[in-house]
């Protein structure tokens, strides 16, 4: 329609009073009758002067383009308010469980991956200790325990760097058995070197320290999630003192290192139980990590077993 210029003001069809009176009115140039006793419809500025097309909608003052609105609500896998980021461990954003349900279903998850874990690692270590030609074989066969270290090492690197891999299942549970069994392969290839009595105090000692620690993570109101950054700088300062140690043939110096390893992996163990837990403390792992956060928890209690068993040993040569 061309632009032209209203003289008299206008109405819409539904509304001429002539259709029941039979009068006449004059008409706007497309055909819509006018009445001056209804006032002309506003137009924008800058578009023409006239009535809009018949039925159609005009926005209120203000309004937001059509199709655009306010964002949706966030909510996260479990359906509560909020949502997580991608990588928690790339994020400064604290985790927190708003629903008491969703904390013990992620706690109850996590520790029974972690029993799987230590069942079968107990197992292997067992029978490579206790089955006498089984550790024959190990002591004539030390690529088994170079093998299941390449493996190992594998697995964690794909599960800690990737999280897609430590995320998705079923592929999750696949790495995190295999990494299981390389471990408790490693571990038995190792205790075969000791005595059997000395295998089952060092274990004894591990699951009694583990039990207390975790009891104590767990009531503490000490926030222990705080300490990331000097836990990995002291995990560096272990690795460069191990290297030392292991050109130092001296029985002081590897019970110091053992010593020294042990006490930093009852710390993690800590570090670790609080993360999972989040609530109050200041950091805290995201629910979708449970598979990360059983392989934290494992990799403490077997590194404190080793430690402990190191000590052992060292103690009675």
């Amino acid at each position: 329609m061309s632009a032209w210029q209203p003289t008299q003001t206008g109405y819409y069809p539904d509304q001429d009073p002539n259709k029941t009176q039979g009068a006449t009115a004059p008409f706007y140039p497309g055909g819509y009758p006018q009445q001056p006793s209804y006032p002309a419809y506003p137009q924008p500025s800058g578009q023409p002067v006239g009535p809009p097309p018949y039925g159609a909608f005009v926005a209120p003052p203000n309004a937001p383009p059509f199709g655009q609105g306010p964002p949706p609500p966030q909510t996260n896998m479990y359906g509560a308010p909020g949502a997580y980021p991608e990588d928690p461990m790339g994020e400064d954003t604290a985790f927190s469980f708003s629903d008491q349900s969703i904390r013990r279903g992620f706690i109850r998850k996590v520790y029974l991956i972690l029993m799987a874990q230590l069942l079968v690692t107990t197992a292997i270590i067992a029978v490579f200790t206790f089955h006498g030609p089984t550790k024959k074989f190990v002591h004539g066969n030390i690529a088994i325990f170079y093998c299941s270290m390449a493996v190992m090492f594998v697995c964690l690197i794909c599960m800690s760097c990737c999280a897609s891999v430590r995320r998705k299942a079923p592929t999750n549970i696949i790495f995190l058995g295999v990494f299981t069994l390389a471990e408790s392969f490693m571990l038995g290839t190792a205790a075969a070197s000791f005595r059997s009595e000395e295998v089952v105090m060092a274990a004894g000692i591990t699951a009694i320290v583990c039990f207390s620690l975790t009891i104590f993570a767990l009531q503490t109101k000490w926030d222990f999630t705080v300490l990331g950054g000097a836990l990995f700088v002291a995990v560096i300062i272990l690795f460069v003192f191990g290297i030392i140690v292991a050109f130092i043939p001296n029985k002081a110096a590897q019970i110091a290192y053992a010593s020294a390893g042990a006490l930093l992996f009852s710390i993690y163990l800590i570090y670790d139980t609080q993360m999972m837990m989040g609530g109050k403390h200041k950091y805290s792992i995201s629910p979708e990590e449970y598979i990360f956060a059983a392989l934290n928890l494992y990799l403490d209690i077997i590194n404190i077993f080793i430690y402990i068993l190191s000590i052992i040993g060292a103690s009675r040569d």
